[in-house]
């Protein structure tokens, strides 16, 4: 296993739009997607774009994409995060996500390491295969395995 790109940090909250208002107006957010419904994941999900890696001279370097922040909103009252945010009432980092060239073989060799896959693998907010390794494997995060989307490289 080769660890790959952080592509996001996933923020449960009870508010996408309280999240949105936050990044915007205390964090100087200027790029945040519209709100979008996964109700297969039983989430509402936005992502706040960071900005690009600069070079110095003010352009941005183009092979380096900013990490985003995932917003995630329970859509109904099956929600895998409710669990999450009745520990956590205002919210708060739920996972990380790192990309990797190939979801089957990163799957096997978790795996092969012995990790805890938690369900399926399956198709994300980003449209690219993914899926989560358990905490208790992972020095207590929970860690989304994502495909590196092909319009990226």
């Amino acid at each position: 296993m080769k660890l790959g790109r952080l592509n996001h940090i996933g923020v449960a909250t009870p508010s996408i739009a309280d999240s949105i208002a936050h990044y915007r107006d205390v964090m100087g957010a200027a790029d945040i997607t519209e709100p979008f419904d996964l109700p297969e994941q039983g989430v509402k999900v936005c992502f706040v774009n960071t900005p690009t890696h600069s070079t110095g001279s003010g352009q941005a370097d183009s092979r380096m994409n900013g990490t985003q922040i995932e917003l995630i909103e329970p859509f109904d009252e099956s929600s895998p995060i409710n669990s999450f945010l009745e520990k956590n009432p205002a919210g708060g980092q739920h996972h990380v996500c790192f990309e990797v060239p190939d979801i089957a073989t990163a799957r096997e060799e978790f795996e092969a390491m012995g990790k805890r896959i938690l369900g399926p693998t399956r198709i994300g907010a980003h449209g690219t295969p993914i899926f989560f390794v358990h905490p208790k494997d992972m020095q207590g995060m929970l860690t989304e395995i994502m495909e590196t989307p092909k319009e990226a490289h």
